[in-house]
């Protein structure tokens, strides 16, 4: 960690920068952290990685050692400017300077795969805690052409990320994740691997993504629309969630459908599994 610590103090010093606190900005010193990072992203010499918010390049530098290709995107011009000054002698690195919620990753992955021999693609990140649930539900609904998306985020948002659908640490995006791939816990990372240190502990997840969803539905839209719903009023039964956010006209409605499905009318929405909702979704397009 020493090395590291050293290396990346002497980038900001040298030019004269330091964290941006809102942008999320907490610089990765811990050597052994960055490692298990790159091996779980299992990247070979075939592979394009697209990096997300690289910053002063501490995983870049691996990535590239690693991968056919990187493409790092970056909204920081002052990160921008040291990426390149700091990998001007690699010919495997391309920088984005844009914001990856406004970019069309689909493009940008078609684009690479025509123009260069790529056998996979894999995103790694460590994101920012206060825009984590955003960047990870445009990689999973974008529904890009990717193998793998290794990221290091909080803690507690890792929980939900990989927690089974019907378990203790549910949220609506652990349902959209373990719809759209196969998530896995890797490693927890204290808040001392970092400078400046952040409040919180993080976690490294890997999500693997399927080649079919988990669970078969006629209308994709209806189920997240009914999930999202049903986490809004958590505390309350899925049938009071469900007819409070008008999905349905009425809660006899509701649980009427619920009584066909087999599903407890007094169930809360963080105990059905994906394939209860999938039938709710299913029945849903069917009777309204």
């Amino acid at each position: 960690m020493e090395n590291l610590l050293k290396e990346t103090k002497f980038i900001l010093n040298k030019y004269n920068i330091k964290a941006n606190k809102s942008l999320g900005q907490n610089f990765l010193i811990d050597k052994y952290v960055v490692e298990k990072i790159v091996n779980s992203a299992d990247i070979d010499s075939e592979d394009l990685v697209i990096e997300i918010g690289p910053g002063l390049g501490t995983l870049t530098e691996f990535l590239l050692e690693k991968a056919k290709k990187v493409i790092c995107i970056e909204l920081d011009e002052n990160m921008v400017k040291i990426l390149k000054d700091r990998f001007i002698f690699y010919k495997n690195l391309e920088i984005i300077n844009d914001d990856i919620l406004k970019l069309n990753l689909n493009e940008i992955i078609h684009n690479q795969k025509q123009s260069q021999n790529i056998k996979n693609v894999k995103i790694v990140a460590n994101l920012p805690y206060y825009i984590t649930t955003p960047i990870v539900m445009k990689l999973l609904e974008d529904k890009l052409d990717i193998e793998s998306i290794t990221i290091m985020i909080q803690k507690e948002v890792a929980e939900r990320l990989i927690e089974i659908p019907g378990g203790k640490n549910v949220g609506a995006i652990t349902y959209a994740v373990n719809y759209f791939s196969i998530p896995e816990g890797i490693i927890e990372v204290p808040n001392t691997a970092f400078i400046p240190e952040p409040e919180v502990i993080s976690k490294v997840v890997k999500l693997k993504i399927r080649k079919q969803p988990a669970v078969e539905t006629k209308n994709p839209e209806m189920m997240f629309k009914i999930i999202k719903s049903a986490f809004m009023q958590r505390r309350k039964t899925l049938s009071n969630a469900l007819v409070n956010n008008n999905i349905f006209k009425s809660k006899e409605e509701c649980i009427n459908i619920l009584k066909e499905l087999g599903i407890d009318i007094n169930i809360r929405g963080e105990k059905l599994s994906l394939e209860d909702y999938a039938k709710i979704a299913n029945k849903f397009k069917k009777t309204i």
